[in-house]
């Protein structure tokens, strides 16, 4: 593949030469190069390099989509100290959404021309295996053909213990259910000892891993993310990327990747500084330069910001997500991004970062519409 030499000199100053060769070559990446793709300090470059990967994957492309999503309970028995959304179990403040409620949610929205719901919530132990069923298919009856992705890993586990049945039985019975594609939520960081500190009650990485296994096996495609700015060290990180990349080899399954900013506004981790836009675009970086087999990285800007979203789109990024309407879970932890964005500033924005807006759906099937700039509203969410 071509390139330009001013990037060779860049590359050659900022002690990243192998690392070009590898990208240009279409060679995998090593730990090594991925801890010093972390510590140099000319991001620039590394963002240079995460460029050329996405631009031979998706060129001048960038998708987005129409979405709406529905957190149908904050009630979580997890205690994860990073969550600023759940509450316990006999929390006042808890909720939980009837199937009618959910009906009523969607036909709300009936008017817009949605193509995706995105389904997230707490780990509610009171739930019965029943309602997670009902409550895909009441979405597909208020909206015939539309994506549903919904339940992470996380819900996925609990919900085959509420059904008492294997994780593959379960996700097998919501795939009959309707359920189109899974979420990558739930992963957080990769590693034992901030597990055990920070989200001791949840899957560990290996359980994360098993479940999206079972997914994938089903024949759902997924999401997986990394929850950053936690206090984890970068070869923390890289271990993450190296397990996902492992499980892209095995399976095939992930679709995309969602670098997640954390937002420690409210949360029992409100001492840590909110992640930098310079971090996030390095995050958005590492994950297209070290994820190789994964062939979509967002650049998610309800969290870091529809200007960050936009250099992201030149650091690797060859998605954004859609326009969010009704996002519960990170302006719960303090994010002071817009709640919506319309479709034509969406569009707009995306044309000012000098790339080309493709809308899609769910699994990335190319959407043809006449009304490409209309100013309807779509939600959003990871």
């Amino acid at each position: 593949m071509s390139h330009s030499p001013l990037l060779e000199r860049r590359a050659r100053a900022a002690g990243l030469s192998d690392v070009l060769e590898a990208v240009l070559d279409g060679r995998r990446l090593d730990r090594e190069q991925g801890l010093r793709l972390y510590a140099c300090p000319d991001l620039p470059t590394v963002g240079a390099l995460a460029n050329v990967v996405r631009e031979r994957i998706s060129g001048d492309r960038t998708w987005w989509v129409r979405n709406q999503h529905v957190n149908y309970t904050n009630v979580c028995n997890k205690g994860c100290k990073f969550c600023a959304f759940q509450v316990k179990p006999k929390d006042p403040r808890g909720y939980v959404l009837s199937i009618d409620d959910v009906r009523q949610r969607i036909r709300q929205h009936l008017h817009q021309p949605i193509t995706e719901v995105h389904v997230v919530a707490g780990i509610n132990p009171k739930l019965s295996f029943e309602y997670y069923l009902d409550l895909v298919r009441a979405i597909k009856e208020e909206r015939p053909g539309v994506c549903v992705k919904a339940f992470t890993m996380i819900e996925i586990h609990q919900i085959a213990r509420a059904g008492r049945m294997s994780v593959r039985e379960a996700v097998e019975a919501l795939k009959e259910a309707g359920l189109d594609a899974v979420p990558g939520g739930g992963a957080e960081v990769f590693a034992d000892d901030v597990h055990a500190e920070l989200f001791k009650a949840k899957l560990d990485s290996s359980g994360w891993c098993d479940v999206a296994r079972e997914v994938h096996a089903a024949g759902l495609r997924s999401n997986a993310t990394l929850l950053y700015g936690m206090g984890e060290t970068v070869e923390q990180k890289v271990t993450h990327f190296e397990r996902l990349r492992e499980l892209q080899d095995e399976t095939g399954g992930l679709l995309t990747f969602i670098p997640l900013a954390f937002h420690p506004a409210n949360t029992e981790l409100d001492h840590l500084p909110t992640p930098t836009g310079a971090q996030n675009l390095r995050e958005i970086a590492l994950a297209r330069l070290m994820l190789d087999n994964v062939e979509h990285v967002k650049a998610y800007w309800i969290m870091i910001s529809p200007e960050i979203m936009q250099a992201g789109l030149w650091y690797g990024a060859d998605d954004i997500d859609g326009s969010v309407l009704r996002e519960e879970i990170v302006h719960e932890a303090g994010a002071t991004t817009p709640q919506e964005l319309q479709v034509r500033e969406l569009v707009e924005r995306i044309r000012e970062a000098g790339r080309r807006p493709i809308e899609r759906d769910a699994l990335y099937r190319e959407i043809e519409r006449s009304d490409e700039n209309s100013s309807q509203a779509a939600g959003g969410a990871a």
